[in-house]
């Protein structure tokens, strides 16, 4: 075949293009297994820090973390009721369902774990910050009535006053003792940040200068679909 004619080129450029592509396709495979378990302990680590442990621990004392303090991933139904029984340091139940349209629609993930011999239930929340989605998970006491701990995510925040959900441990522990419901009413769940407190029980400050992104959180909180409201059933089981 003549390689100064256009068809020439035209064929090398496919086959080009198809090898390049087979070879990343490759690449990709090769190295999903280890990203996938890159995201996993992410998100293992991010449970944990709700649970109030050490947020400079390494790879291998969050494995162990998890293991010790996880009592299960288990899927609950809108009544409360556990539907799928996870296992100690799971990752099988749940975990799995973690942002997923599945645990959105009518199946709730919750992780039961067991911190100085106290239970916690860990709650994962989604919602959406100013530059894109936040998420997190907020640990609530064995008494399932007030906060223990929370931990919130928000990789599309630019440095600055709206990363600070993620980044300050010193505002994320103001969610510490909080409590969940108001002035009787356990059908609504009252736990929010706000600019200006009237509640301290249940409110939370904002962060400040960071408006929007506090008010994605306190939508998040509350939110019908990927906040804490969906639990309110679980929250009320004995």
């Amino acid at each position: 075949m003549k390689t100064n004619t256009n068809s020439y080129t035209i064929i090398y450029s496919v086959v080009l293009v198809v090898v390049v592509a087979l070879m990343l396709a490759s690449v990709y495979q090769a190295l999903k297994p280890q990203q996938d378990a890159n995201v996993m302990l992410d998100t293992q680590k991010q449970i944990l820090y709700a649970l109030n442990q050490d947020r400079d621990m390494t790879n291998e004392e969050a494995a162990k973390l998890w293991q010790n303090l996880v009592e299960a991933d288990d899927m609950i139904d809108a009544n409360g009721n556990v539907v799928e029984a996870g296992k100690q340091g799971g990752t099988e139940a749940g975990f799995q369902h973690l942002n997923s349209a599945e645990a959105k629609d009518g199946k709730l993930v919750v992780f039961r774990c067991k911190v100085d011999g106290e239970t916690k239930y860990v709650i994962p929340v989604y919602g959406n910050g100013l530059w894109g989605p936040i998420s997190g998970f907020i640990a609530v006491n064995g008494d399932k009535t007030t906060v223990f701990g929370a931990y919130f995510n928000h990789e599309g925040e630019t440095a600055g006053l709206g990363a600070e959900i993620k980044d300050s441990k010193k505002w994320q522990d103001l969610f510490k003792g909080k409590e969940l419901f108001a002035n009787g009413d356990r059908d609504h769940v009252a736990l929010s940040v706000e600019k200006k407190v009237t509640d301290p029980k249940t409110q939370v400050d904002c962060v400040t200068g960071a408006t929007i992104t506090s008010n994605g959180v306190a939508d998040m909180l509350k939110a019908e679909k990927g906040g804490l409201q969906p639990y309110v059933k679980f929250f009320n089981a004995k």
